[in-house]
């Protein structure tokens, strides 16, 4: 019998799983395991609020890399928390980032598994005319220049996702993410109005985005992805 596929996931609040006190909120990694099948197994270890850096200096990258396997995966997402100003979560993007982001690659590789560096998914940001403007500076770019240089594959999920935000539009988009009126949801009665984090539409939409992307990078995983 054939093992399981196992995907860890190393990554931030937009990837993590989240409890039922604060649904609808949801992270893509949450979702992903309803588009595999039973031959694949989700070990997401996505974190709210940690960069590349806090991730690793938390110890929350030694686990996965002690039980990672050959012919596992390791979806690394990094860059939402990088940019944060204070010294326990900030990298530089050319830099410090590059620098973090190769141990994850290497404790993937060492163990016969394979990493995939995927771009921060892209803020629900919206300006007054309707334009949807970046937010993640240089570190999409940066991962993009080392994926290259260290052939490792990439998913461009700011890319991907900032198409479908701009194919919903301002106000459509925000089905996507916790916008809710106060007193709509128990979890948050006096109202939320959230950008970056997702309610459980938005994670599934995203996580669809994730396995349409995977088996153009990865086509030997369409073996455990269901039938669309």
């Amino acid at each position: 019998m054939q093992p399981k596929t196992r995907i860890y996931i190393a990554g931030d609040s937009t990837a993590a799983n989240y409890p039922p006190e604060q649904s609808p909120m949801a992270g893509w990694g949450q979702m992903i395991g309803e588009l595999l099948t039973d031959d694949a197994e989700v070990c997401n270890e996505a974190s709210c609020g940690r960069s590349s850096k806090s991730f690793m200096d938390e110890g929350r990258l030694k686990p996965i890399a002690d039980n990672i396997q050959q012919g596992d995966y390791l979806f690394i997402q990094f860059g939402h928390n990088d940019q944060k100003p204070d010294a326990e979560r900030h990298t530089e993007p050319f830099t410090t980032y590059l620098d973090h982001l190769l141990q994850y690659i290497a404790a993937a590789r060492r163990k016969g598994a394979t990493p995939v560096l995927f771009t921060s998914v892209a803020r629900r940001n919206f300006n007054d005319e309707g334009v949807l403007v970046p937010t993640h500076g240089d570190y999409p770019a940066a991962m993009k220049k080392l994926a290259s240089e260290q052939t490792v594959l990439l998913i461009d999920m700011e890319a991907k996702t900032d198409e479908l935000y701009r194919s919903l539009g301002s106000e459509a988009s925000k089905r996507l993410f916790v916008w809710l009126e106060p007193k709509e949801h128990p979890n948050y009665p006096d109202g939320v109005r959230d950008n970056t984090h997702f309610n459980e539409q938005g994670a599934r939409e995203v996580a669809k985005i994730v396995v349409s992307q995977l088996i153009k990078v990865c086509p030997e995983l369409t073996r455990v992805i269901k039938p669309a």
